[in-house]
């Protein structure tokens, strides 16, 4: 089969002349991607949409699965598919601060002899950042991310150097080592967007992959879209309305994690020791924008929300001793809550 022809994304895709010329730009970059992907990544759609959703939601990433998943071989032919700069950290116990952000060396002047100090920026300056086994260094270090994450920026000796916009954190963890590992604080994990689950692939799939990765095989995926169309397309999804009973719905949804609050279920105080922030309602809205106009429409409803309740919300949401001890998940919380949300003005009796 020849090789595809390499293409100018910036060129190969037309700057939108409105609303809903961006909104079909959307959906051709997001099937473009999904295509250009599924000639590497065996499956995991869903996995894939929920990356470029976050992505053109302006958010960050936090995927997590047991080892040999292709947690980290998914980032990196994502960033292939887009014009984006690309940098990886492997996460260590023994990484520093500094060998994330950057540091100051001493530098000799060749025609005076004077010596000053010079920042030689870290791996963060970049737009997509892979920070692979995220929990496997101390939270020094994981709180390096923090001021990037939230601000776009990074402060050293005083200065604040802005990062190159678009700028995404896309993250791995697995869940079931303990050794050696630093579970993520609750406010870093409040700035990922999503918690993305990796599971093991169909048994079809499996196959697949078998005869991929012990073959020949190779694929030499394509640019699609680059950092300029991103940003405009983020301008574009924050324009999708969002009906003031579906804001209700994500309020309840949202509020009602929280023990302490009066209108909760009587069980949620008994399995949750602390539910979601606002931005957890920031974040549900902004990707179901994105998720719709993936679907062809340039409006929200609760549907899109109810889909993006689990990625959004199961990283927010804390459960007490008991629910853990009685094998109670915070996905069972959270489809508990989702079924008695109300979805119009009238209420459910609880």
């Amino acid at each position: 089969m020849p090789a595809p022809t390499k293409t100018d994304p910036a060129k190969s895709l037309p700057d939108p002349i409105d609303d809903q010329a961006a909104a079909a730009l959307l959906v051709q970059s997001y099937q473009q991607i999904a295509t250009e992907m599924g000639r590497f990544i065996v499956g995991q759609q869903e996995v894939i949409e929920q990356l470029v959703i976050a992505i053109l939601a302006g958010g960050h990433c936090l995927l997590e699965g047991v080892p040999g998943l292709a947690k980290t071989a998914m980032i990196r032919s994502l960033s292939r598919t887009m014009d984006l700069s690309f940098r990886r950290i492997q996460f260590t116990p023994d990484l520093m601060p500094a060998d994330i952000t950057g540091t100051d060396i001493i530098q000799e002047d060749p025609t005076t002899g004077h010596r000053r100090f010079v920042f030689q920026k870290g791996p963060i300056f970049t737009q997509m950042l892979l920070a692979d086994e995220i929990n496997r260094t101390p939270p020094k270090t994981q709180a390096a991310l923090l001021e990037a994450m939230q601000e776009h920026a990074v402060t050293v000796g005083g200065h604040t150097l802005k990062l190159e916009e678009p700028f995404f954190v896309l993250a791995t963890q697995n869940p079931i080592e303990q050794e050696g590992t630093y579970p993520l604080p609750e406010a870093q994990k409040d700035r990922f967007i999503f918690l993305v689950k990796v599971d093991y692939p169909e048994r079809e799939h499996e196959r697949q992959i078998i005869a991929r990765t012990t073959g020949t095989f190779t694929a030499d995926l394509q640019p699609v879209i680059n950092g300029e169309k991103i940003r405009q397309l983020q301008r574009v999804v924050r324009k999708v309305p969002v009906a003031d009973h579906v804001l209700d719905f994500v309020l309840d949804l949202v509020r009602y994690t929280r023990p302490g609050n009066p209108e909760s279920p009587a069980w949620v105080k008994d399995l949750v020791d602390w539910g979601a922030g606002p931005r957890a309602c920031q974040n549900i809205v902004l990707a179901a924008k994105v998720r719709a106009v993936l679907r062809g429409r340039f409006h929200v409803t609760a549907d899109d929300i109810e889909a993006l309740a689990l990625p959004v919300l199961r990283h927010r949401v804390v459960p007490t001793f008991n629910a853990e001890a009685e094998g109670i998940k915070v996905d069972d919380i959270i489809t508990r809550i989702l079924k008695v949300v109300p979805r119009s003005d009238s209420k459910k009796v609880l």
